[in-house]
């Protein structure tokens, strides 16, 4: 599929790609270090020690087709996947927060959410990332409260609340 453009806050377009195999280890890193940053503190230990590094590759394995990403060949700076109606996952490296990596990777999603025909897409935030709300909300997304949210781990299915955002995309 064709790269999209999106504007950055420099006015230099920020180009939104597949990703490739060779990254996948970039991504990796880029996503266990963002994930820990925005939920070590939110979510319960039992289930943090669930999240390493191994189960954010094997998982990012099984995605690639769907896995959209900013940053040059072999160094991607964030990523988002989208899974049916949801944006899945959205996670941007801590040293490109800021720089409008994260609104074009949003605006990619919610235009392949649109193509594939989905009207109202959804997003679950962790109860609690202040940082991640603020952003989705400016993003046009609305918090439509906090809903009981079922992952899958190499242990089996966990389950916790969320706050569930969407917004309209269709």
């Amino acid at each position: 599929m064709e790269p999209s453009r999106h504007q950055s806050t420099e006015n230099s377009p920020i180009v939104v790609r597949a990703a490739r195999d060779d990254e996948i280890d970039q991504l990796t890193t880029v996503w266990y270090h963002a994930w820990q940053d925005a939920h070590a503190a939110l979510l319960p230990e039992d289930f943090k020690r669930l999240r390493t590094w191994e189960s954010f590759r094997q998982r990012l394995r099984d995605a690639l087709p769907n896995v959209r990403v900013v940053g040059p060949p072999g160094a991607p700076v964030g990523f988002h996947l989208t899974k049916d109606a949801e944006l899945y996952q959205l996670f941007v490296a801590s040293g490109a927060r800021g720089s409008g990596v994260a609104a074009a990777l949003i605006a990619d999603a919610e235009a392949r959410l649109a193509a594939q025909g989905v009207e109202t897409a959804w997003l679950a935030c962790a109860i609690g990332n202040t940082r991640a709300s603020r952003f989705y909300e400016k993003q046009g997304w609305k918090n439509i409260g906090s809903v009981p949210h079922r992952v899958e781990t190499p242990s089996g299915e966990y389950q916790f609340e969320v706050w569930r955002f969407e917004k309209k995309v269709g």
